[in-house]
């Protein structure tokens, strides 16, 4: 069965000022380098994943007996 197209909406965002330390600065410069890739998506890509993780071991924490 062929997936259903959706058009992607862009979700509304909210500019937040950040400071980094250089050398953090550098290896995600260094990271993306010669990709398809903006400062800004790395972090937020990080930022979901390690709020993914988060959730997941407060729902492993939930499970223990």
């Amino acid at each position: 069965m062929m997936k259903k197209f959706k058009i992607p909406s862009i979700p509304p965002t909210t500019n937040k000022s950040i400071r980094f330390p250089n050398d953090m600065i550098e290896a995600v410069e260094t990271a993306i380098r010669g990709r398809d890739c903006t400062f800004s998506a790395f972090v937020i890509e990080a930022v979901r994943v390690a709020l993914e993780n988060l959730e997941e071991e407060k729902n492993e924490t939930r499970e223990l007996p």
